[in-house]
């Protein structure tokens, strides 16, 4: 399910943001994050595979990438940047470690071909709406905060914590973000969702 330009995207995804978490003591806590970030982002794309799947489509997880630096089509960059990589370590160092963004990776989706198993055996291609590919997105941020609360019952409160932080960055919607997808696939979930998000990292913030 998960090829090998994916694996790398989610070993490189999980040095950053474990780095950035653990960035005030790498050496008691950056293994122990590691750990929880791996996870927590297999079960994101693990969640939206099988979504994929159920849809007659698949998608392809990407490290987020920059392609313009201005709102106009023509203002693009000669090539891409890994933004998804930078961000963590730019917004960890301007805000002193208030913010530790988490939203590295992103997904493309395409249609299956498949032969048809009807009389005539004729290829047929399904295309994928801009619904189904909200309800993609959204399934795996609902996959994290499913996952986040049984982690928080038995007692796991970083893993708990990190996935709701997880899912809140990649709600914003910018760029090719799930986020945007879940926005313009259907705003009704995506404001649902970020009511959710939003109450929990409330919630994480004012326990702590």
């Amino acid at each position: 399910m998960i090829n090998k330009k994916e694996i790398i995207a989610i070993v490189l995804s999980t040095i950053i943001l474990s780095f950035v978490l653990a960035l005030q003591d790498l050496k008691e806590y950056f293994l122990i994050f590691s750990g929880a970030i791996l996870l927590i982002i297999l079960i994101n794309v693990l969640a939206k595979k099988l979504t994929a799947y159920y849809w007659d489509s698949e998608i392809e997880m990407k490290i987020w990438e920059a392609r313009q630096f201005w709102y106009r089509k023509h203002w693009k960059l000669k090539k891409p940047i890994q933004i998804g990589l930078l961000l963590p370590i730019i917004l960890k160092i301007l805000t002193a470690g208030l913010i530790n963004w988490m939203a590295c990776l992103v997904f493309e989706t395409k249609g299956k071909i498949y032969k048809a198993a009807k009389k005539h055996g004729l290829y047929h291609f399904s295309e994928v709406s801009e619904a189904q590919i909200g309800y993609i997105a959204a399934i795996g941020i609902v996959a994290n905060l499913f996952f986040g609360a049984i982690g928080y019952f038995l007692g796991f409160e970083i893993f708990a914590k990190f996935n709701l932080w997880y899912a809140f960055f990649n709600m914003a919607p910018l760029g090719t973000l799930d986020g945007t997808k879940i926005y313009f696939g259907s705003r009704l979930i995506w404001n649902i969702l970020a009511v959710i998000v939003l109450i929990g990292v409330l919630t994480t913030i004012l326990i702590v």
